[in-house]
């Protein structure tokens, strides 16, 4: 059970009383009201805004309806008191029964806790990765690649479909220099040498390219002209391409249900199609834009261009549709790209994208506002650059596949678990840094191994009272006399365990994973702050052998402490570690 949804029903129920009896007016609004944690956890377990956001539409004061509600809120027979703080916030004390209810639902769920129907199915789009197909995966791409994963798991756990997306940026002119590149190494199979001109890409991940197109051609190839052979060499690069980053996104335990190629957009005429809506809706119109601000770029030249009229949904100016050679900008394709996932039946879009596109997210809002007539809302994440750093300085590593650092180099020195859960320390739009050195380390400073660690500890003491002759059955556990979780830092760790549904569903609110790595992290300092007063104090230890009752409410609680750390790593998409080596 989520406690804090419980209680926000209560509230709720209080407030329809309250218009039964002609206190407000029945049929307010009351989506704003939230049920949380006090931020003084001495006012208690938890505190609602109730009276604060309804004493307006109500016509009293804020005081006087707490002062109502608060009265209603009494009643409730697992409440022990109720105050008022400040100008209306209502705080209430529980028993403490009602935080150790939720062991035995904890134990029953397993590593399923904390799952619910918020989502009601409704189907969310989530597109992340995206890199264009020119190379491997670099350490620039695994943070998004990470943030996105983790997002389209937190959205299912709360009850949505999801469709994670890939779009292939096979349309542009960095393919043609992939083409061009992987026809020079395709040369080089045929025995020539060749040198790489600057603009192509330079990496010796092309050459297997370039080998199975001799194998695949013999010569024939190198006796076409270029505009025979651009075509064949460019579907062939693009797939092995695809087929290499299909591999790098493997070891990092991702796998995207669609990918989606912006080439079919123009083949299809998907590209005209959409702008052709828009234009009925008169949005589309031939003018000149306003100078850049700053310094003029040296090819810039006032001309009339083809303009979608972004400033009319939030944008700072209307956006051109056309190139000045007649081709489209990288932008018509996109508006025919997310209402493609409009029309696939997603009404909620999140696009997850690297810190260098954050000035390209109005123009985007404002093409799926336009184009879905406001039906369909995108939420963009940007995620910031991650720094790589060994033992506290700036490091770069050297490796074949030109001047940067891939995927594959980091998750191959560190491990998948490490780079996930690292990858989730902050906030998507703060920058990360990312130490090689203290990323291994077995202290608590890592957080990874913080919480893998507490994991681990719970199973160690399991198998310890197993041993023991103890009956650590999830059904022996849930029926153990939990009443005799009495003190205040086993109370403190069975508040945590049963507020994390709450956690979960207002990250997944949010679309901020990061906030199950902290949740983690809070649950895992409580538990090693338990383990260690066990230590000072043998009578709060785990396993009391002349206390068999004692022990089993104990095992029961730090049991259902391993199923949430599961739980939150399984969003995560890090395995769970039962021993530590």
């Amino acid at each position: 059970m989520n406690i804090f949804r419980h209680f926000e029903e209560r509230v709720k129920a209080g407030l329809e009383a309250l218009a039964s009896e002609g206190v407000i007016p029945p049929g307010l609004d009351t989506s704003r009201i939230a049920v949380e944690p006090p931020r003084d956890p001495s006012h208690g377990d938890l505190s609602t805004n109730a009276a604060m956001v309804l004493a307006k539409p109500a016509g009293v004061q804020p005081r006087q309806l707490a002062e109502k509600l608060a009265a209603k809120l009494s009643g409730e027979e697992s409440v022990t008191e109720v105050s008022i703080a400040g100008p209306g916030f209502i705080n209430l004390r529980l028993k403490p029964d009602m935080w150790r209810a939720a062991l035995p639902a904890i134990l029953r769920s397993g590593a399923t806790y904390g799952a619910s129907d918020l989502g009601k199915n409704e189907r969310v789009n989530v597109e992340y990765v995206s890199a264009n197909p020119t190379g491997p995966m670099h350490v620039g791409h695994v943070r998004g690649a990470v943030f996105g994963d983790a997002l389209a798991n937190l959205l299912e756990k709360v009850g949505h479909t999801v469709c994670r997306e890939y779009y292939i940026n096979d349309a542009g002119g960095q393919i043609e220099v992939l083409a061009r590149s992987a026809y020079l190494r395709y040369r080089e199979a045929l025995g020539e040498t060749i040198s790489i001109p600057e603009g192509l890409y330079p990496g010796d991940y092309l050459k297997p390219v370039g080998a199975m197109l001799a194998a695949e051609h013999g010569d024939v190839l190198a006796k076409m002209e270029e505009a025979e052979w651009l075509p064949i060499v460019r579907n062939a690069s693009i797939d092995a391409m695809m087929e290499l980053i299909r591999g790098d996104l493997a070891v990092l335990g991702i796998d995207h249900e669609v990918f989606f190629s912006e080439r079919t957009l123009h083949a299809s005429g998907a590209i005209e199609a959409t702008l052709k809506l828009l234009e009925q809706k008169g949005l589309i119109y031939t003018g000149v834009l306003e100078p850049p601000k700053g310094e003029l770029p040296d090819d810039w030249e006032p001309r009339p261009q083809t303009l979608f009229r972004s400033t009319q949904f939030g944008d700072d100016t209307d956006r051109a549709l056309k190139k000045s050679d007649g081709t489209w900008t990288y932008f018509a394709p996109d508006i025919a790209y997310h209402f493609d996932k409009f029309n696939r039946g997603y009404n909620t879009l999140i696009d997850v994208w690297g810190a260098d596109h954050a000035g390209y997210i109005k123009r985007v809002k404002a093409a799926v506002a336009a184009i879905t007539d406001g039906k369909a809302e995108i939420d963009v994440k940007v995620c910031q650059l991650v720094r790589l750093f060994r033992n506290g300085e700036p490091f770069r590593m050297s490796k074949r596949a030109g001047d940067f650092v891939t995927l594959r180099d980091v998750v191959d020195e560190v491990g998948k678990d490490v780079v996930r859960f690292m990858m989730l320390t902050r906030k998507n739009d703060a920058p990360l840094d990312f130490d090689f050195a203290k990323v291994m380390e077995q202290s608590r400073d890592n957080p990874v191994f913080y919480v893998q660690y507490a994991h681990a500890r719970i199973h160690s003491v399991l198998r310890n009272a197993k041993e023991a002759g103890v009956d650590i059955s999830d059904d022996s556990l849930a029926a153990a006399n939990l009443t005799l979780l009495t003190d205040e830092a086993e109370l403190a760790l069975v508040r945590l365990l049963a507020g994390f549904p709450r956690q979960i569903e207002q990250a997944a609110v949010a679309h901020e994973p990061h906030r199950i790595a902290f949740a983690l992290n809070d649950l895992a300092a409580a538990f090693h702050g338990l383990w260690n007063k066990g230590k000072d104090e043998p009578g709060l230890r785990f396993i009391i052998a002349e206390r068999r009752d004692v022990t089993l409410a104990r095992l029961a609680m730090i049991r259902a402490a391993a199923y949430v750390i599961a739980a939150g790593l399984a969003i995560l998409g890090v395995e769970p570690a039962e021993e530590m080596r």
